[in-house]
């Protein structure tokens, strides 16, 4: 495991410098996080840009901190299965020469990862003296059913870009004496959304490839859904109708499944933020 932690904190033995382009409106945030006592939990749906921001916030961080006094790793990696997390930060202890006076800087990438990790936390939090950011793609991680993180954690939810940070990343300047280029700006935006990589390359294999992981990783995954091809013609006929009224019993129909089907479907995608439903009233 002490070779997986070494490539996974290259600022432990070289200059670290994070790819990425910051977002002032999350990592200013963070920053101010970063010296509060409470577990930092980022959500947000897959390739949103949550792994970007821990890196730039930690290059951040090591400007002021001891670098050996920070701790990445993202769960998802197969060696870290068969380790706790109390392991893992006994490990990074003993790898770097830590004492239990010495305040550590933990980021736990993926956190879904790990089962009941809320009760690991908790220890952590309440008995030794550390900075905790945990990060996952699953709204699932919000809901801490024992209660074990009450009161010790904040919640952030990192979205798509909006049309400053898109501007931003599309390296778009307006001056004032040509506002009038912001229509032509924000139709591309409406036409090509938030996403990070997407916005960046232009290629629409990446919006393909986040669905399909999502589809087969996110939930097909951890919830064992046997009939595949409803699940992606559910999520087809939902992409159709963003914006209009639609009722649980008319797609059932057009499937040809039960509604509990379709609600429990729907469900799964609102957990890893593929969708928002918004109710009628």
């Amino acid at each position: 495991m002490e070779e997986i932690l070494y490539q996974f904190n290259p600022w432990w033995e070289e200059k670290f410098k994070a790819d990425g382009i910051r977002r002032s409106k999350y990592l200013d945030v963070f920053m101010d996080e970063s010296r509060q006592k409470h577990i930092t939990l980022i959500t947000g749906l897959r390739r949103v840009g949550k792994t970007t921001l821990i890196k730039l916030l930690i290059e951040s961080l090591i400007e002021t901190i001891d670098s050996k006094k920070i701790l990445f790793v993202s769960l998802e990696h197969p060696i870290f299965d068969k380790f706790s997390i109390l392991e893992i930060v006994e490990q990074f202890r003993v790898t770097r020469g830590l004492t239990r006076k010495e305040k550590i800087y933990l980021f736990f990438d993926e956190i879904q990862y790990k089962p009941d990790f809320e009760r690991e936390l908790k220890i952590l939090h309440d008995h030794e003296l550390v900075k905790i950011f945990i990060s996952g793609s699953n709204s699932l991680i919000l809901k801490d059913k024992k209660a074990f993180l009450t009161g010790r954690s904040q919640v952030f939810l990192v979205e798509p870009l909006d049309f400053d940070e898109f501007l931003l990343f599309k390296n778009i300047e307006i001056k004032k004496s040509e506002v009038y280029l912001l229509k032509k700006y924000f139709h591309q935006y409406l036409e090509i959304g938030g996403m990070p990589e997407y916005v960046l390359t232009g290629n629409q294999g990446k919006i393909t490839s986040l669905v399909e992981d999502i589809i087969y990783k996110d939930i097909v995954g951890k919830y064992g859904v046997k009939n595949i091809s409803k699940l992606r013609e559910l999520f087809l006929l939902l992409c159709e109708r963003v914006g209009k009224r639609m009722s649980y019993n008319k797609l059932a129909k057009i499937l040809g499944v039960q509604v509990d089907t379709v609600i429990k479907y729907i469900s799964y995608f609102e957990e890893v933020f593929l969708i928002y439903q918004i109710n009628r009233h």
